[in-house]
């Protein structure tokens, strides 16, 4: 057994299984990609070429192997795709089901409970970072749908004289009722607070 592949084995994975994977596998992963766990399906037959799981830092992928284990069929999904995880356990083992924002299902069964805990864990902590991104695509998809009348930033640290405030205004020779308007959007939008809205518009009318 490969020494590196001994950190995939903590919940009693069979080795020999987690290395013709890893074998598989490694040809796979791109610039920075890393395999960070391992389940492997465990059916009450005899199963010599079980269904894997491997989850990366950047993706799951279904691992299947076919005509009796001489090669192998992979299914994988970004993390930013996935939009769902689920566990289902029963008497014999757990079934982990991923849906993705295309709509795409896939399932694998007979999991060790083990295992399949693992991988629902680290998938849940990979769903809140792609909701996390997506929220923030769809923000800024907003904003540009906005126009770009009203520029709005977040995340900054405390404005100083030199700096440009929270919330900007555009170029002097906009017309201050577009202006305006391209605000109530922003507020319709809730891409900006009340309390931002009103400064603004303070500002706004102060040049009419």
């Amino acid at each position: 057994m490969n020494p590196t592949f001994k950190n995939l084995l903590n919940e009693e994975q069979d080795p020999k299984s987690v290395e013709k994977l890893m074998e598989r596998v490694s040809g796979l992963l791109t610039n920075g990609e890393e395999v960070v766990y391992v389940a492997v399906q465990k059916k009450p037959a005899v199963n010599l070429s079980p269904d894997c799981i491997a989850v990366t830092n950047k993706r799951l992928i279904f691992c299947r192997p076919k005509n009796l284990g001489f090669s192998m069929e992979f299914e994988d999904y970004l993390w930013k795709d996935v939009v769902d995880c689920h566990l289902k356990e029963g008497f014999l083992g757990a079934e982990i089901t991923v849906k993705t924002t295309k709509g795409i299902t896939n399932s694998l069964d007979y999991l060790p409970k083990a295992q399949a805990r693992k991988v629902y864990q680290i998938s849940q902590q990979r769903e809140e970072e792609a909701s996390d991104y997506r929220r923030q695509r769809d923000l800024e998809d907003k904003r540009a749908a906005a126009g770009g009348g009203i520029v709005v930033t977040t995340n900054m640290p405390a404005a100083t004289p030199a700096q440009v405030p929270v919330v900007a205004a555009a170029p002097p020779a906009d017309d201050p009722m577009q202006a305006l308007q391209k605000l109530k959007m922003l507020l319709a939008n809730e891409l900006i607070s009340q309390e931002e809205f009103d400064a603004k518009k303070a500002e706004i009318l102060a040049r009419l």
